[in-house]
């Protein structure tokens, strides 16, 4: 399928998820004690957002969020120990009051 064609009914593409990922933290001083920042979004589920550079966390979240790099297992333990119902991968949450535009 080439870029821009619509999919067609009954028909997906994935991509692949990236071998690391970088996910928002609280921002305490020690790292060591840094915890998984988690959302709910309107219809009450638990989201966790991820970004698969460096750049698209400081696009899509915020510019000075804290963050810890996770593979896919680390991703698991992370929903072994606070579940979460979704896990959005470069996705703007919301959070900022502008446009996301640098003045």
């Amino acid at each position: 399928m080439a870029d821009g064609e619509p999919l067609t009914e009954g028909t997906e593409e994935r991509r692949a998820f990236p071998p690391v990922v970088y996910v928002p933290t609280t921002n305490e001083d020690d790292p060591a004690v840094r915890r998984v920042v988690m959302h709910k979004v309107e219809d009450g589920r638990t989201a966790l957002y991820v970004y698969s550079a460096m750049d698209r966390l400081h696009r899509f979240y915020l510019p000075d969020a804290s963050w810890v790099v996770c593979d896919v297992a680390a991703l698991q333990k992370v929903h072994d120990q606070t579940p979460y119902d979704l896990l959005f991968l470069d996705v703007d949450p919301g959070l900022r009051d502008d446009d996301g535009v640098a003045s």
